[in-house]
């Protein structure tokens, strides 16, 4: 058996995942071509299936193959994801889609800090009905192509200004700060060709609305 016929792994898609994303950000891929070449490598099974998303780019070590020649595309970051590293995080505290959707909502549970990894998601995060265990609530961003959505209670603040953007927007619908009610939430990281927007519960807003 060939290395072409190989089962690859999940970490090997991944990888091959943020090659992709580094060619959009080099301009080497539209975002069209990006959605196709992700389809086929999320749907691989065999290294040659993952190699033929790559096979086009240059300077790209192909999985189960010598190194290439080092180039400007391999070994240097673009500008949108040269930033500093997310520290790991603690188990039970992450949030990772990859093409599906994800909604917390009712009496869960917020932990102080929380991070959210995704890919082509739609992700709802209510924290109208949430147990606190602390007011300012860290929200670590790591997405791409998604859309989050943040309901929050009427007293509560929720500051957006540390996410970086690459093609995105934010909406931020409530009081920035400084924290005066039940929950802060600091929401930073990396957004590529993603939506962020923070709200009130849509009765909240109907009643502003009416000014009661």
């Amino acid at each position: 058996m060939g290395d072409r016929d190989l089962r690859v792994s999940d970490a090997e898609r991944e990888h091959v995942g943020q090659l992709l994303q580094r060619a959009v950000g080099l301009g080497m891929l539209s975002l069209g071509e990006f959605t196709e070449r992700m389809d086929t490598a999320l749907a691989a099974k065999t290294r040659g299936e993952l190699n033929a998303v790559l096979i086009d780019l240059p300077g790209v070590r192909l999985i189960g193959q010598p190194a290439a020649r080092p180039t400007t595309f391999v070994n240097s970051t673009p500008s949108f994801a040269n930033r500093r590293p997310m520290p790991p995080a603690p188990a039970g505290n992450v949030i990772r889609s990859r093409m599906s959707s994800v909604t917390r909502r009712g009496p869960w549970h917020v932990a102080p800090t929380l991070h959210l990894n995704t890919w082509f998601a739609g992700v709802t995060l209510d924290f109208t009905e949430a147990v606190m265990s602390t007011q300012v609530v860290e929200l670590s961003v790591d997405d791409f192509c998604s859309s989050l959505t943040l309901v929050v209670p009427a007293e509560a603040t929720v500051d957006l200004n540390g996410l970086d953007l690459i093609g995105a927007s934010v909406n931020n619908k409530v009081r920035t700060g400084p924290p005066i009610g039940p929950l802060h939430l600091v929401v930073h990281g990396r957004v590529r060709f993603g939506a962020v927007t923070a709200k009130h519960p849509f009765i909240a807003q109907w009643r502003k609305l009416l000014g009661q």
